[in-house]
C-alpha cells in the first residue's frame, strides 16, 4: 500500500477524510495533526512531516496564513519574497531527498468582504491570485505537478461554498476539494 502525505493548512484539515474515504485500500493517507499554517512553518516541519516518512506522493500547499496582513497594514505575514524562497526550498527539499511524486496545490480563493467582516485581519483575493502566481511558478520551473484548487473552487462557485468567514467551506465545499485532490493523487497510485 503506497503512502501518501497531504500537507496543508486548515483547509487541507477540512478535506483529508475525503481523501481518505476516495483513496480508500489504495493508500494510506498520512498529515500532521496541526494546521500547517503558513510557509515558515512548513519548511520548520519538512524533516518530521515529509523527509523522514518517505511517501509514494506528496500533496503540499501554504498560502493562505502567508498573505494575511493586520487590517490596514500593507505587510504580509510572510512577505511574497520570503514566501517563493520557501515554497522553493520545500520543493526542493522534497525533490532532492525523497522518491516521492510531488503535487503542489494552489492556494483556494476567499471572499475577501465575508473574512473582512468576519476575521481580526484581512486576506485578499488579489493576493491569493500573486501567491498563486509566484509558487506555481516555482513549480513549472521544477517541473512538479499543479493541482488547481483554486480553479476547482471557482468553476464550482466559490461563495456558494464559502461558510460565512469568507476562507473556509461547507460540507459541499470540502467534498469537491477532497474529490480534486484524490483525483491528482490516483494518477500515481496505480
Amino acid at each position: 500500500m503506497k503512502q501518501i502525505i497531504l500537507i496543508g493548512d486548515s483547509i487541507r484539515i477540512g478535506y483529508q477524510d475525503v481523501v481518505r474515504r476516495e483513496l480508500g485500500a489504495r493508500a494510506q493517507v498520512w498529515t500532521p495533526d496541526e494546521n500547517g499554517r503558513d510557509s515558515r512553518n512548513v519548511r520548520a516541519h519538512l524533516d518530521a512531516w515529509l523527509i523522514a516518512r518517505q511517501p509514494a506522493v506528496v500533496h503540499l500547499n501554504c498560502g493562505l496564513h502567508d498573505l494575511k496582513r493586520e487590517f490596514g497594514a500593507s505587510t504580509y505575514q510572510v512577505p511574497r519574497a520570503e514566501y517563493a524562497t520557501n515554497v522553493r526550498h520545500i520543493l526542493e527539499r522534497a525533490q532532492r531527498e525523497t522518491r516521492a511524486h510531488i503535487i503542489w496545490a494552489t492556494t483556494t480563493p476567499v471572499n475577501q468582504a465575508w473574512h473582512h467582516a468576519n476575521k481580526e485581519f484581512d486576506r485578499f483575493e488579489v493576493d491569493v491570485v500573486a501567491y498563486n502566481e509566484t509558487a506555481g511558478a516555482i513549480a513549472c520551473e521544477l517541473g512538479i505537478a499543479i493541482d488547481d484548487l483554486y480553479a476547482v473552487v471557482t468553476r464550482a462557485g466559490r461563495d456558494d461554498l464559502l461558510l460565512p468567514d469568507g476562507v473556509h467551506y461547507q460540507p459541499a465545499g470540502y467534498e469537491l476539494l477532497g474529490q480534486s485532490v484524490a483525483q491528482a493523487i490516483q494518477v500515481f497510485c496505480e
